[in-house]
């Protein structure tokens, strides 16, 4: 069985890759699909130039595979048109099973992420693939930039309110999608994959303390609040609307359920809050460890690459397109 990972140099898709080959796979029947290959070079399996822009890049990278494992893609508003270069490839194909990693209750949330992947599994399902939906949950990880502000200020400040986030760590949801590829069955699942545990604001401003050893106190804004501060800190007005409204879909409860289906599959408890946020080398930007210095607690294991920004204040301005955190 071979086994293609769509976004293999991102930070889910080198994690799917080590999970697979943890659980077993050989790592010659593992294809790591890349838009700069070079940048593949270290995960130790076969590595092909695809690029969701190319649609012959897409086709030669399915052609022989029998399960493709579609990691979302990360530029907001481009997505569905990229997404649907891979299904298409993959029904050509005619492969086995098709894996993508997709959002809490993406065909009836009102996050303002979910539209991108309710049109994503809508193609899917038109085109007729026999597929397995993981609906992620948020990355623990898309806490880092806001571990390292709380670093300097013992400040948590975002409008979610008493919303809860049944977060995960990305190993979690990457075992998960290994798991999922390498066994039999799964095929026609909607799998909703969260932590063991919703928190609140709250919980996560004391994570950052027990992390960073200084008190942190969450600190709630108001929409209004919270779009003039993320433009006071340099984005444009489209943008921290956006990002309101992530907080406002938290707020909301768009990302409070789990029902334990994710530690199920990996047959574990899911990475707790505190593990996840804290900093590790590899998870963790220079920035952020940096600004922790000899003050956090390092965790061993197996980890997780850095979100390299969050949804918080205050931010700096994003660069090019917006990403999503999930």
């Amino acid at each position: 069985m071979t086994i293609l990972v769509t976004g293999a140099t991102g930070n889910l898709g080198r994690l799917i890759i080590s999970s697979l080959i943890e659980r077993g796979a050989d790592p010659q029947s593992i294809v790591a699909g890349a838009r700069d290959t070079a940048k593949g070079a270290d995960l130790g399996v076969p590595v092909v130039h695809l690029d969701y822009t190319d649609p012959a890049s897409v086709a030669a990278a399915v052609d022989g595979v029998d399960t493709v494992v579609l990691v979302s893609g990360s530029e907001v508003g481009q997505r569905v048109a990229q997404h649907r270069v891979v299904i298409d490839a993959a029904a050509a194909a005619g492969v086995s099973k098709f894996i993508y990693t997709s959002a809490p209750k993406a065909t009836t949330s009102d996050l303002v992420l979910a539209p991108e992947h309710k049109a994503t599994e809508e193609l899917i399902a038109a085109a007729g693939l026999p597929a397995v939906i993981l609906r992620n949950n948020w990355y623990t990880e898309n806490y880092v930039a806001d571990l390292a502000r709380a670093a300097e200020t013992g400040v948590l400040a975002a409008g979610t309110g008493d919303g809860r986030v049944a977060s995960a760590s990305r190993k979690d949801f990457a075992e998960a999608a290994a798991v999922v590829a390498l066994e039999d069955g799964h095929v026609g699942e909607v799998y909703e994959l969260g932590g063991d545990v919703a928190w609140t604001y709250t919980d996560l401003a004391a994570a950052f303390s027990e992390v960073t050893g200084r008190e942190v106190s969450f600190v709630p804004l108001d929409a209004d609040a919270q779009i003039a501060a993320l433009r006071e800190a340099g984005l444009d007005e489209g943008t921290a609307g956006f990002v309101a409204a992530l907080d406002a879909g938290i707020k909301n409860g768009a990302l409070a359920d789990s029902d334990g289906t994710l530690a199920r599959l990996i047959g574990r408890p899911t990475t707790p809050l505190v593990e996840g946020c804290a900093p590790r080398p590899d998870r963790c930007p220079r920035r952020c460890a940096a600004l922790l210095g000899e003050r956090h607690t390092v965790v061993s294991g197996t980890s997780s690459s850095a979100a390299h920004r969050r949804h918080a204040i205050p931010l700096r301005p994003p660069r090019g397109a917006a990403r999503a955190p999930l």
